[in-house]
C-alpha cells in the first residue's frame, strides 16, 4: 500500500508542478486552488508512505515521477522538446528509481 500512496503522490507532484505554470503570481485563482491541492495532497502521500519505506528512497523515487511526470507532460501539451537524448536520461531516471527500489 505504500507504494501505492508513493506513486500517486508522485502523480499529485505532476499536478503541482503543471498547474505552476498557470498560477500566474497566483492571481489565477482556479490555477491556484489546483496548485494548493495538488501540493497539500502529495505531501501528505508523501509523509504517509515514508512511514514505511526508507527516506531517502522515497523522495527519490516520488521526486523522480514528478521530474518524469512534468518532462513528460511539458513534451505532450507544452511543446517541449523531445529529442533523443532527452528521452535517454528519462531512462536513465527510471533505471535509478528501479535500482533504489531493487535495494531498499
Amino acid at each position: 500500500m505504500a507504494w501505492f500512496l508513493l506513486i500517486l503522490g508522485g502523480l499529485f507532484e505532476v499536478g503541482f508542478t503543471t498547474s505552476l505554470r498557470f498560477v500566474d503570481g497566483f492571481r489565477n485563482l482556479p490555477w491556484t486552488a489546483a496548485f494548493l491541492v495538488s501540493v497539500t495532497a502529495s505531501m501528505m502521500l508523501l509523509e504517509r508512505a515514508a512511514r514505511e519505506i526508507p527516506m531517502g528512497t522515497a523522495y527519490a523515487v516520488w521526486g523522480g515521477i514528478g521530474a518524469i511526470g512534468t518532462v513528460v507532460v511539458g513534451m505532450a501539451f507544452f511543446d517541449e522538446p523531445s529529442t533523443t537524448i532527452r528521452l535517454l536520461l528519462i531512462l536513465v531516471i527510471v533505471a535509478s528509481i528501479a535500482g533504489l527500489k531493487l535495494t531498499a
